[in-house]
């Protein structure tokens, strides 16, 4: 059975001959098409998917060199262009949409083998933390079906979770992958803003969206990055620095690694007791290992969540404009004149949550108020950086929990946008600096509910991120082998 199996497990026996590639997807689709699965998927790509691994399985028989990834199933969020399945992002304004192109990171991890199985639901066009926001429906946790799985890539947390495929694409803007990841018990990570192209991601917040892998083990996920990472003609933000082999780095420790603890998050109001707990038990880990533990002030993260909601919410006004019906998206009929046919059509095609964060980013570009809320979020991000900067110079890596609470409770903070926002009160850091992060589930849970802690390294300093989140994994910190039971329905 490939159930559960990690990435490069399976990859192994398709190459060895042990296990075939269509082997591999038959099992996945039949996962995905169970209903425990089947609200997290928005199309399952049955006919492509055999087709592809049926063409690897000749390439094997030929005596042919097999990549990294070969027969390895994934799912990819819809906000991530495919050439198979809809990139409808959430929306009601782009359903049905079909990509003419497709992501340089997809299409990275399919020339190393991977045979994509699904399109994954997600929060309307990436913005939400909770899955709750899809034009689709809801979705639900896998641990427990009362509760939320994460957003916004909670479809593609929710089948890596399940077992269903060991490595899902999500997206991360200021947390979008790491959240949902701690919420279900998995490793996520956000590479180093420019890392991983983000050609064929649709643009949420420009200077803050990234690509992201979602998988069950720290060694899959250190896989996974190194394929897709790597310059792209396609993006100019994308980095032209030499991609390190991740994996090689999994198996040097952390002896001699100096580790910041964030003295504004520790101590939080917000911070539920057992994750409090779960990153002094990480921290304890670490410095048994060999690393150096020291208490760090950076007091201007706790204006992170302000400085990023007007900043992303800026950057999608202004994406976000070509959705009228024009340009793209669906169009509505009626309407007096053009004006009246705009007004109609966003009306009717985009979510509440994205009117919402496109009003505020409106209004903080709109005159006379532009310098009192975007200019000084600019200046404040600037501050926040130089703050991080300065404590890395004599650390490695940061520690900090993933999410102030366990999975809330459905509808519980649809109501309460701003309680909804403060999910995001550990992850926007990282994404305001650009800098590396991941999230690993810990031994303690809530309820039966996982929960995640957070690694934050150096500029593009990914080798000891990985380091780090390795040595948890061997100390005890869950794997992702543990599986939700198959009668809890997602």
């Amino acid at each position: 059975m490939t159930k559960g199996a990690s990435a490069s497990a399976l990859a192994r026996s398709v190459r060895h001959g042990d296990l075939s590639a269509l082997e591999c997807v038959t099992q996945a689709l039949e996962a995905l098409a169970t209903p425990a699965s089947g609200a997290a998927v928005t199309d399952r790509l049955e006919d492509s998917a055999r087709q592809q691994a049926t063409q690897l399985d000749t390439c094997r028989e030929r005596g042919e060199t097999l990549g990294p990834l070969a027969g390895v199933p994934f799912a990819v969020k819809e906000n991530i262009c495919t050439l198979d399945g809809r990139s409808a992002c959430g929306s009601r304004s782009l359903a049905g949409h079909r990509s003419p192109f497709e992501a340089t990171a997809v299409d990275r991890l399919r020339r190393a083998g991977a045979i994509m199985v699904a399109k994954t639901c997600c929060d309307e066009f990436g913005m939400g933390s909770s899955g709750e926001h899809c034009a689709w429906g809801p979705t639900t946790n896998p641990w427990d079906p009362e509760r939320v799985p994460g957003g916004s890539s909670s479809g593609s947390a929710i089948v890596v979770a399940r077992g269903a495929v060991p490595l899902a694409l999500g997206s991360d803007t200021g947390g979008s992958a790491r959240q949902p990841a701690a919420f279900c018990g998995l490793v996520g990570v956000k590479p180093n803003y420019g890392r991983v192209s983000r050609w064929g991601l649709v643009a949420f917040a420009s200077s803050l969206d990234t690509i992201a892998p979602m998988t069950r083990t720290v060694s899959d996920a250190a896989l996974a990055l190194r394929v897709m990472a790597g310059h792209d003609p396609h993006d100019e933000s994308s980095s032209s620095r030499p991609v390190p082999d991740f994996e090689s780095s999994l198996g040097k420790g952390v002896s001699g690694l100096r580790v910041g603890l964030i003295r504004e998050f520790r101590g939080h109001d917000s911070l539920h007791p057992a994750i409090a707990v779960a990153v002094d038990r990480a921290a304890r880990d670490l410095e048994a290992a060999g690393a150096e533990l020291r208490e760090i002030s950076l007091p201007v993260a706790s204006y992170g969540l302000p400085i990023y909601y007007l900043l992303s919410s800026a950057e999608a006004s202004s994406n976000l404009s070509r959705y009228d019906g024009v340009r793209y998206g669906v169009r509505s009929q009626g309407g007096d004149d053009l004006l009246g046919m705009y007004e109609k059509t966003r009306g009717e095609s985009l979510g509440p949550e994205v009117k919402r964060r496109i009003m505020l980013g409106t209004y903080a570009l709109s005159a006379g108020y532009y310098d009192e809320y975007y200019g000084r979020a600019l200046r404040a991000r600037a501050v926040l950086r130089s703050q991080v900067e300065r404590q890395h110079r004599e650390l490695d890596l940061l520690l900090c929990p993933t999410t102030p609470q366990p999975a809330f409770r459905l509808g519980e903070k649809t109501r309460e946008p701003l309680e909804m926002y403060e999910g995001d009160l550990f992850t926007v850091l990282a994404s305001l600096t650009g800098q590396p992060a991941l999230t690993i589930p810990a031994p303690e849970r809530v309820g039966g509910l996982p929960l995640g802690v957070q690694l934050i390294a150096r500029p593009f300093d990914e080798m000891t991120l990985f380091r780090a989140a390795r040595t948890l994994e061997q100390a005890g910190f869950r794997s992702g082998s543990l599986e939700p039971e198959s009668g809890q329905n997602s």
